[in-house]
This record gives C-alpha cells, structure tokens and sequence, in this order.
C-alpha cells in the first residue's frame, strides 16, 4: 500500500496523467519512465536509511512489470483517447490568435491530423488586416471564421468555446498585448500556446529561460556526438545481434525459397550513401530478377515513385517469393549485417542513392549527418505511399530531434507496419 502511494504520487507529480501530457508520445512515455525511477530511488534510500528490510526480489519484480503495466495502461488511453478524437469527440476547441499567413500552416496541420486531438473553430487577426472585415479564411477544403480582431480575443473565446488559444503572431502582438492577452484569460480554463517559428524541432530540445527578466526559448543543440552517439552505436550492435540470432532459422528459410524460385544469387548487394556521404554496400534478400537494374530504363514510364525514389506498385521484375517477401520487409532483414559492422543503425533516415545525394540541397544534405536507418519515421508514416518531401521532412525531423525513446517508440511502429503492410511495394 505504501508503495502505490508513493508511486502513485510521484506519477501525479511529474504530470503523468494531465491532458497536455496524454497523447503526447514519447513525452508521455519518459515521464513514466523517469517518475518509476525516481519512487524506487525514494524506497532505495528510505530502506536504507530507516532499514525497513525491503526484499531485493520484490523491487527487482515490481519496479521492471509495474512500469511496464504502466507504459502499456498508457498506451491503451492514448490509442482509445486519439479514435475519439479522430471521429471529433473530446477534441481541444482552438481559437487561433495571429495573422492569417502564419495561422494558415497551423490551421492546416491540425486539420489534417485529427488525431492530435485539436479543432480550430475561429481566428481573430491584427486590426489593420486585410482579413479584418472579412467574415473566414478559407484553408485548404476548410473555412475558419474569423471572430474579430486581437481585441476581441477573450470574447471570441467565449463565443466560440474555445479551450485553447493558439498565438501564431506573438511579434505583431508585442510583449505588452501577450500580456495582457493571458491576463484576460484567467478563470476561463483555456490554454494558452505560443508558436515559437520553429519547424521540426520537438520539446526536448527547446525550453524557455528568463534572461534580465525576458522569456526567451532555447533550443539545444542536435545530439550527434559523445555519449548518445556511443549509446545508439551499443544499441544497434547488440539488437542486430540478437535479431540475428532470433531471425537464423528465418533467413536459413528464405535463402532455399529464393533458391528454388528463380536463378541467381541469394542476396543482392546495392551502393547506398551513408554517415558524412561515405558510400556503403547494403545488403538485401533479392526479390527481383537477376537482370532487374537493366530492365529499369524499359519501365520508366510506369515509375510510380514520389519523384526521387523509381518505384512501381506491381513491378514485373519482382519475383514470386520477393512480391511476399517485399509485402512484410522480410528480403530488409539481412541489413541487420550492415548494423552489426556499423554502416547503418536499427533507426535512422531513408539510406539513399547515389544520384539522390547529388540532386540534396543544404538543409536536405543534413540527413548524412546520422547513419541511414533499416527503419525510420518514413517507415512507419506511408513508406512508399510518401511523396518526396514528405520522406525529406519525416528524416529531417528525425536527425533533428533524435533520442532513445523516440527510436524504441519507432521501432514499435514498426512492427505495426510490417504486420499491416502499409506502404509497402
């Protein structure tokens, strides 16, 4: 009883359970993970302090299946929470408060991603707006009404029952009208957000800092180097090699089907690009026909790729056993070799091609500055259903913002998505 007290406590300390929180992905995850850490911490040192003889067998039992309980009560919330949500029960109502060319990205995103959870129901824009007087802003297929002007924010709240209101122009506001602007919030229960102007960069990095008494945002700079390098390099390795254990009998299995199938070797080895643009040979189960490169050129005008990528939803180069094995990643699982001698990692961007890196500009030449993973967020969001700056985005965003947990979270998409097939051709 004791202990579920103060777990329990520690949990609704850190905020486990608050609604910013629920839904908010690893975010969430790391909270329990820290919060379980920090209640066994406490029963550590009270045990050794007060010596109330707690048995070491007990902690070694509950500490790794209660967090896991837990991680898992969690994960069933937010996946019940996110199918209200997409159906438009329960979501955040959100009065958008800026211009309409910086509301009109935000308007837009949460429009397409009902799963977050938020519904903009109106916008108010500066007074000397050309939008001013004008009755909506149409976005996309949707048309947002426009309530009033900065003025009229906590009455739009009010006429449209919003929950939360979303700055998008905190620079045309001034510090004085952001102010005064959450001073008239008080006693509505409504959230206030900030847009920062920064893209892809995600909460971890970024926090706000009082600097001679002015809220500035810092945003900490990519982990790549030391330490988190060395952990993610440790990872890879002993996953691959566990995988690989695990996946012998699987590959001894594969290996004779393609044999039997069609002539040629077992595996097909292709040039990829990878760490700091140093060139790398990946390795694949072959799923096509020996001659399948050459016959690229008599298939162009079937390429159903995202422009960049050659891809063809029923290629006829794709043997019988390659269609089931490209259908559940399977002919991917030999990259675990290139994981195992450090050329790629378990999680990462896209590996590209030769040609692709030549056509990357500077902001799309960042994905070289981590290896190219067998999985990533283009794996688990559409693979090749992505159009090209979809792909760039999703690994930029990855690069960007990586850290353990985000990489276990993907890895479990993953999973998802193999058994399901999405995307995959």
């Amino acid at each position: 009883l004791a202990l579920i007290a103060l777990w329990s406590t520690v949990l609704k300390v850190s905020g486990t359970s608050s609604r910013r929180v629920i839904g908010a992905g690893h975010a969430e995850y790391t909270r329990i993970l820290k919060s379980s850490v920090i209640a066994f911490g406490i029963i550590a040192m009270l045990d050794l302090v007060f010596k109330f003889d707690v048995a070491r067998g007990f902690i070694a039992i509950a500490l790794p299946f209660g967090t896991l309980a837990l991680l898992i009560a969690h994960w069933v919330w937010r996946k019940a929470i996110a199918r209200r949500w997409e159906k438009g029960v329960d979501q955040h109502q959100v009065l958008v408060v800026g211009s309409s060319r910086s509301a009109a990205p935000l308007i837009e995103h949460l429009s397409a991603h009902p799963r977050l959870g938020y519904q903009v129901v109106g916008l108010c824009v500066p007074e000397d707006s050309s939008k001013a007087h004008a009755s909506s802003l149409e976005v996309g297929e949707r048309k947002v009404p426009i309530i009033g002007t900065f003025d009229d924010a906590r009455e739009a709240v009010a006429l449209c029952g919003a929950t939360t209101v979303a700055v998008t122009s905190a620079e045309v506001l001034g510090h004085s009208a952001m102010r005064e602007l959450s001073w008239s919030m008080e006693g509505m229960n409504v959230d206030i957000l900030v847009s920062p102007g920064v893209t892809d960069v995600a909460g971890p990095r970024m926090s706000v800092r009082p600097v001679a008494n002015l809220p500035l945002l810092h945003i900490e700079k990519p982990q790549y180097h030391g330490a988190n390098r060395l952990l993610k390099a440790t990872v890879d390795r002993v996953g691959a090699a566990l995988l690989l254990l695990a996946f012998t009998p699987a590959l001894i299995v594969v290996s004779i089907a393609i044999k039997l199938n069609s002539r040629g070797p077992v595996f097909y080895r292709a040039e990829r690009i990878g760490l700091n643009n140093i060139p790398f040979h990946m390795w694949k189960f072959r799923s096509m026909v020996v001659d399948a490169d050459r016959l690229r050129s008599q298939l162009a005008d079937q390429n159903e790729g995202n422009g960049v990528l050659f891809k063809i939803r029923d290629d006829p180069r794709v043997t019988r056993v390659g269609a089931f094995l490209r259908r559940y990643s399977i002919d991917e699982i030999p990259q675990l070799f290139n994981v195992l001698f450090g050329s790629m990692s378990l999680v990462g961007p896209r590996p590209p091609l030769r040609e692709e890196v030549d056509t990357y500009d500077d902001p799309t030449s960042r994905r070289m500055l981590v290896r190219p993973g067998m999985t990533g967020l283009w794996q688990v969001s559409g693979r090749s259903d992505l159009s090209w700056e979809q792909s760039v985005r999703l690994d930029l965003s990855y690069v960007e913002n990586w850290s353990i947990t985000h990489d276990l979270m993907i890895m479990w998409r993953t999973a998802r998505a193999v058994i399901s097939s999405d995307g995959a051709y």
